[in-house]
Parts: structure tokens; sequence; C-alpha cells
């Protein structure tokens, strides 16, 4: 993840099941049948209630996941790592993560991390001229041979200016970002690739932020949409203390209405300590999902970056998530 002093920036992991139906499918009948069976398959396969996790380590940092299970009680059914448009695919981490009865998640950021907001090489409409398509294909190809259950979220929080995918950002356009999604998106339908479902997570809206349905890129290329967001409390000059329903009510309410049927859930999500209690609202966040039975999952940013966003950054607070996922299960 790399978020930057926005407000309510984003964060959260998630826990899905798979449909067999290629997601690419140009009717309605289908993608109704589709969003049906990946919503069957998650409620029979979650093994903690939709819980998420991604740690410093990615997906081959066996201490860290450990040690999330062992604070939190259960271990996570979703592990998300994250990946720029240098690296190819990893195949041993995504091993890694099955081996341990988990789906992975790919959060894939096209640009190469520390270049910067401006990386022209990067810009939206050069993916979408096919600049990157055989880069694209060596992904698709990978994962295709793979054939577990993968989920990729691609050019996350878009919403935003903190990343060279945004429309306002590294010479983009209005339009550019759902031109490269649904290009990224037929390289892979074109390799006939079954076992990925695309994750399409804005950041929480805030004052300024792009219009949400203008980089949608429609329901036939969006599998499970999710949403980024974070309590920073007292931790920037900018923010304040934001309970759960501030914090998601409103993104949640506009994501139903674009995409009403499709998979939902909280892609990225944390607490800071400053400003408030932490484990307070950390139990206030389990009592609001539980009041939301249209979300499907939940992905704990287990990090100190900003903050100390992390599970047990606090005693407290690590008490308070273990109670709360295990009532969230029950």
């Amino acid at each position: 993840m790399r978020k930057t002093l926005r407000p309510l920036v984003a964060l959260l992991v998630l826990v899905l099941g798979f449909c067999v139906a290629s997601a690419g499918s140009a009717s309605a009948a289908p993608a109704l049948r589709k969003t049906r069976t990946v919503q069957t398959t998650f409620a029979s396969t979650t093994t903690a209630a939709g819980f998420g996790v991604t740690t410093p380590g990615g997906f081959r940092a066996a201490a860290e996941l450990d040690q999330v299970a062992q604070v939190a009680g259960a271990a996570p059914s979703v592990v998300m790592a994250y990946s720029d448009f240098a690296h190819s695919l990893d195949v041993a981490g995504l091993d890694a993560v099955a081996a341990r009865g988990a789906t992975p998640m790919i959060t894939w950021e096209p640009w190469v991390w520390g270049g910067g907001i401006n990386q022209p090489a990067y810009s939206l409409a050069r993916i979408t001229a096919g600049a990157y398509d055989g880069y694209l294909r060596s992904w698709a190809k990978g994962l295709r041979s793979w054939g577990k259950p993968v989920y990729l979220r691609f050019a996350h929080e878009m919403n935003g200016d903190w990343y060279p995918w945004s429309e306002r950002v590294n010479g983009n356009r209005p339009g550019d970002y759902v031109a490269a999604w649904r290009h990224v998106r037929a390289v892979f339908d074109a390799q006939k690739v079954t076992n990925v479902r695309w994750v399409w997570s804005p950041n929480v809206s805030y004052p300024g932020s792009l219009d949400l349905r203008s980089v949608f890129p429609g329901g036939k290329y969006v599998d499970v949409v999710a949403v980024d967001g974070y309590n920073w409390g007292a931790a920037a000059a900018w923010s304040a203390w934001t309970n759960p329903d501030q914090l998601f009510g409103a993104t949640l309410a506009e994501l139903r209405s674009i995409a009403p049927g499709t998979p939902i859930g909280i892609a990225e999500v944390a607490s800071a300590e400053q400003g408030g209690s932490k484990a307070t609202w950390v139990s206030d966040f389990f009592t609001w999902m539980r009041s939301q039975p249209d979300l499907a999952f939940f992905v704990w940013f287990d990090q100190a970056k900003e903050a100390d966003w992390r599970i047990d950054s606090s005693q407290s607070s690590a008490a308070a998530f273990a109670a709360g996922l295990a009532a969230l299960r029950s």
C-alpha cells in the first residue's frame, strides 16, 4: 500500500468465493448467476467470517501471518499482498498462501515503486495502447496456469490523486481509467483466464475526490467491489477521529447504487491509536460490520506505517479485535 496524507485514505482485506463462469460474459443473465455463485461459495468456504489481512512481508511472511492468527484468534481466509509493474508473478507466494488454506489477493499497481506520482511511462493511455501487453499476458498465463482462485485488485484508490493512475495526475484524462481497466481485463479474457476475480476498489469518497461513477469500469468488467478507509484519528494534522459508519457509510451507499448485486466488502481498513480509544473503535467496527449484512469481507492493514495500524498496536486493541472477530463469526 502507498498512502499519502489525504482525508480518509484506505485500508482493508478481502474474502469471497469463485464462480466457474467467465466474468467477461456479455449477457445480463450469466452475470447474475455469477454473482450468486460467488456469494454461495464464499459462505461455504470462508474460515473466519470474511477476515483478511495484509502484513509487511506479503504472501511468504509466515511468521507475520502466524502472529496475526494468534492475536486474532483465527487464521485469515484471505491474504493480500502488493505488486508493481516491475515484478513478475510470485507463484511461490501464491503457493504459500494456498498452503495456509487461504485465498490470495493481489493489489496490482501499474507503476514502479519509489518513482513518484508522475511516471509518464505508466500513463493510463500507454496501458490502453498496449505498451504493457506482453507483461500483462505473462501474468494472465501465469495465473491461468496456477489455476486456483485469485483476487486481482487492479489500480486501487483511483478516485484519489496520490497514484499515477488517477485521472488528475501523470498526464491522464477523464475516461482514461475505465479504458485502461477494460484493456487489461480484455488481455486476460483473451488468454481464457477463469480463476481470477477482478476487484474494483476506490478509496472512501472525500470532498474533491473523483466521482465514482466516472471511474467505474462497468459490471461486465468487475467481479467484486470494495472500499478502502482508515480512521486516522489525530495521527495527521488534517485528520479527526471518525467512527466506522462516518468513514464508510456514504461510499458504500454509492457502491451499492453503482454496482447492485455485486459482492461487496472492505479491502483495506485500520485505525490509529491517537485521538481516541482504538479498542473502542475496533469494537465499534465489528458491531457495525454485523449491521451490514451484504458486506462479505474485510481486510485489515496490519502494518505500522503512517500510524501504527496493527491489530496489536496495544493490548486493548488486540483484545477488542479478537472478541469482535469471534462475535462476527458466531
